[in-house]
Order: C-alpha cells, then structure tokens, then sequence
C-alpha cells in the first residue's frame, strides 16, 4: 500500500467495539445471558472489521489504497447510530409544528430497578403508557386539546448503571377535540411537575398491581418473597411514599433547536465512542468519562474491569423488536398525517414558522460523510472492489 506524508497524523478513536471484542473472552466464561444478548456482543464486536466484509477504494491522487470494513447496524452500537439518527431525522421534519416545545422527564424510582432488570418489556411498555397517558390527561383537562408526544427510552446513568427514564418532546399546545382550532399554551410553562408526577406515579402503580394480578411478573431470586400478595402490596406502598421525580426543563427555543435535542437524543446508545477514553489489556481495564451531575455536571474518569464495564453495558440491551422512540396524541401513527395537515393549516400565521427544505438541507449537509482519502485527505477515492464477509463461520459463544 503506498501513500503520502499526511498518513497517521489523526490518534485513532477508541470504539466501543473495540472494548467488547477485548472483554468478551472472559465475559462468555462467567456470565449467562439471553441468545439476543449474544448476539448484540457479537455484532458490536465485528462492526468495522473484515469479518463483516467492505469496500475497497483506491486514490487518484496519491495512489494510496484504504479499505472501508463494514458497519454492523445494529442499534446498540455508537458507530452506526449517528447515519441512522440522520435518516430519522430527515423524516421528522415532515411532522414538525410552528410552535415552541417543552422537554419533560419522567423517572422510575431506583427501588424497582431490580424488578425492571427481569421485567424489561413489560415495565418498559408500563413506563411508556404512564407517562405518555398522564400528559395526554393534563392536555385535555387544562387545554381541552390534543398534545403531540415523542417520547424516548433512555435506561442508563452516566456510569453505566441503571436509571430508567423517559424523555418527552410535548408541544406547546394542542389541536382543541373538535379539530376546528389550536389551543396554545404559555410558552414558558407547560403542567405543574407536582401534579404530573402524582398521577404518573399513580398510573405506573396501577399498571404494575394489574401485571402482579394477572401473574404477568417474574421476580429475582432476593425478591422471592414478593409473590405474596401481602409483600409485594407492601413494598409497592412504600415505593409510592417516595417522590417519584419529574422534571420540566426550560422550553426549546424554537422549532429547530427541538431537531437539534432530538438528533443527540433519540438514537443515543448507554456510552458512546467519544466518552471511552483509554483500553489497557495487560490490566483487563477500561477508563471513560462521565458527568458527575452531584458536582455540578464536572467531567470526571472513571475505570472499570472490562467484565464490569461490559456487565454493566448489557443492562441496557432491548428486548428484541422492542420500540424506543413512541408517538403520541397528534403525533401517533395512526391518522398523523391527517392531524399534522389539520395542526398546519390553524398555524398558517405562527410566528414559529419553519422552513422545512431549508432543514432538510442543512441535515443532509452536517451529516454527509465525506469520503475522503486517509492519506492525502483529498476527496479523491474510486471503489475498485467490494469485499464480501469471510464465509466461515465465526465460533460461537456459549450462551448457556
């Protein structure tokens, strides 16, 4: 392979395929998980490598030769979330309104992570029609309106811990019940936290005491005792004695900004590439950065076994098919093209008027990669063949 001077200036970046693929062999020796899981580990593993096979691209200018290994789509992985979240984006434009929005998090107690960890599904979807009912409520007894929702799962801490949460994008204001109006809301202020958090709490307690009726929970080994009626009745009233938080973050500023929040939001992995800051494989470690929110949200370091850091990881792997991103009110798939044209037209005259070419374009822009020679920089590279994956099969992890 030939190339020029500019070769092996840029420090290669750390990737979280890289941490996985140096912790699985001793992971798979102590540690039993599902076959989905196995297969995520596997897939973030392989993501740009030659076992996923790739393209390979010659340079006009400088004759160098750069191989381009394939990505492994899958959605747990940093690498290939970023194109994704641009295509997604793409698409939300076309359901973006000319009003000011508002951000609101609704979090699970830390008492019931455990339950989640052997619930996921199940308490997930709770987590999700909780919240999601308890602000459709608010909008139609406060505004006599439609809200529109996007709510995101997000289910991690800044160190890889549990921390069960659900980001809401909720416009301000609503379609009125009988279509023929829109009902702003005070830019500045959506619902009292207070209140929302008393009928959300309330919600998810309803919903958790039906799934405990109709047998529909499993409990971990130091929670036995909670298949009693009595018991579990018990500790569910002394979790809902605690506060469950909600918290209203300032409104966006516009239309944009909510693509903006979104794009770094919604396809957001438990760690991404950019946090992980250094491997050492003679200690079996791993350091990456965290915000320590009790400080002030101050940047700190944190190292871990590579057998923790990837147990922790595994926490926040979906169940399979499992939907992260949920729509809601005005945004619920069904009849949301309808209700966006309808929405449009009352807001012919809103002073939060977008451009949707214009975002679309500047989408397409920031989000391009450039395909770029790695050793003279110039954007010069021709594809002179594709490389299929290896046809042996890789060795298989025991799952058991």
């Amino acid at each position: 392979m030939t190339g020029c001077s500019r070769a092996g200036q840029t420090k290669p970046v750390l990737t979280l395929g890289q941490v996985v693929k140096a912790a699985l062999p001793d992971f798979t020796q102590n540690h039993r998980l599902p076959v989905h899981h196995w297969k995520v580990l596997r897939a973030l593993a392989a993501c740009h490598t030659e076992a996923l096979g790739g393209h390979q691209y010659r340079c006009t200018h400088c004759g160098g030769e750069h191989f381009a290994p394939n990505s492994c789509g899958n959605r747990h992985c940093p690498s290939c979330q970023k194109l994704e979240s641009a295509r997604w984006l793409e698409k939300q434009i076309e359901h973006l309104l000319p009003v000011p929005y508002f951000h609101v998090v609704f979090t699970l107690p830390h008492d019931l992570n455990l339950l989640i960890q052997h619930n996921q599904e199940r308490l997930y979807g709770l987590l999700f029609s909780s919240a999601s009912a308890t602000l459709m409520n608010f909008g139609r007894s406060n505004l006599k309106a439609t809200l529109g929702i996007t709510a995101v799962l997000h289910t991690w801490s800044q160190t890889l811990l549990d921390h069960y949460h659900l980001h809401c994008v909720v416009t301000g204001g609503g379609l009125s019940m009988d279509g023929k109006s829109w009902v702003w809301r005070n830019p500045q202020w959506l619902f009292p936290v207070r209140a929302l958090s008393t009928v959300f709490r309330a919600k998810f307690r309803d919903g958790l005491q039906q799934l405990f009726a109709d047998k529909q929970l499993q409990f971990p080994a130091s929670q036995a005792g909670h298949s009693d009626p009595t018991v579990f009745a018990r500790w569910l009233q002394k979790i809902c004695r605690l506060k469950w938080v909600v918290y209203a973050k300032a409104p966006f500023a516009g239309p944009e900004a909510v693509l903006a929040y979104l794009c770094r939001y919604t396809h957001r992995v438990a760690i991404s590439n950019q946090r992980l800051e250094s491997l050492d494989l003679e200690k079996g470690t791993v350091a990456f950065a965290y915000k320590d929110y009790a400080q002030e949200s101050q940047i700190r370091s944190m190292t871990l076994p590579l057998e923790e850091f990837l147990r922790r990881f595994c926490l926040h792997i979906l169940p399979p098919r499992f939907v992260k991103i949920r729509y809601y009110g005005l945004l619920a798939n069904r009849h949301r093209a309808t209700r966006v044209a309808q929405a449009r037209a009352l807001l012919a005259d809103s002073p939060w008027a977008v451009d949707q070419q214009a975002l679309k374009e500047r989408i397409k822009k920031a989000q391009a990669p450039e395909l770029v020679c790695p050793h003279c920089g110039r954007p010069t590279l021709v594809l002179v063949k594709v490389i299929d994956r290896p046809t042996a099969k890789p060795p298989t992890l025991d799952s058991s």
